[in-house]
């Protein structure tokens, strides 16, 4: 994605590179988007018919889909029909992204230089990434770990031994500690010898005003995002799942867990 900063992504690849098919063999796909944001130039999937309103204004050139779902695209949307949706989907975003699907570990954190980040505290032992943004007046406590290209807003206070990674943050957030955010999801397809990883090429993004209480986890999006609107607030050990989306001004309480795109 042009506007996935924390994955590089590979391609573009042709139709020929990726599928056995009689399309347009040259075109080039540029990315592997969800229904809503696909382009033109884009490769997307369609696996269940809840999904259904996106995929009949979806603008993708081409899409993975089964029999039974692809009279719901738009005749200008090019149909790969196959028996499992979400396998192929994981192959092919694997070409674009071949490091998406496992949590490599970022080694060229560091200790944050004073006058990169002049109006933010520091505890100790903080490390920080390369390209990190970090708004005004935020203070990170100590041992917290935040990893290459996140962004943090204005007036934000995040705890010790938090980890953040993939992660788009607001201004006025509150994390407490403990917290793990922008990690991998629970997503694989199930095979009889080894089970094929699904890469995570989404992001967490954490609106103005949420609170995250402590030992929350927050996995990182699929294909999609991971979002949590403006003055939500979690309890203690909540766990939010890939992709979910959680709106404005909700409460949570503690434990409570959200399954993958809810």
């Amino acid at each position: 994605m042009s506007t996935n900063f924390f994955f590089d992504r590979k391609g573009p690849f042709s139709i020929k590179d990726l599928f056995h098919v009689e399309l347009n063999k040259n075109f080039k796909i540029q990315d592997v988007k969800t229904l809503d944001t696909a382009s033109k130039y884009d490769l997307t999937f369609f696996d269940s018919i809840n999904y259904k309103f996106s995929a009949i204004s979806t603008k993708a050139f081409l899409c993975i889909t089964t029999n039974k779902l692809k009279k719901h695209l738009p005749e200008s949307c090019q149909k790969i029909i196959v028996s499992n949706v979400l396998f192929e989907i994981a192959r092919v975003t694997s070409k674009f992204y071949p490091k998406a699907h496992i949590d490599y570990p970022d080694l060229n954190i560091k200790k944050p230089s004073p006058s990169s980040f002049k109006s933010v505290k520091f505890g100790n032992n903080v490390l920080i990434g390369k390209n990190v943004k970090i708004g005004r007046n935020t203070i990170i406590g100590n041992s917290t770990i935040i990893e290459k290209n996140v962004i943090i807003g204005n007036n934000c206070i995040l705890g010790s031994q938090i980890m953040i990674k993939n992660t788009v943050i607001g201004d006025g957030v509150v994390i407490q500690d403990g917290c793990k955010i922008g990690l991998k999801g629970f997503g694989f397809i199930p095979q009889k010898n080894k089970n094929i990883k699904f890469p995570h090429i989404g992001k967490v993004v954490l609106n103005s005003n949420v609170e995250i209480a402590s030992n929350c986890t927050i996995d990182r999006g699929s294909i999609d995002d991971t979002v949590i609107g403006e003055n939500t607030y979690l309890d203690n050990q909540v766990h939010i799942a890939h992709n979910v989306k959680i709106g404005k001004n909700c409460m949570i309480a503690g434990q409570v867990g959200f399954a993958g795109s809810s």
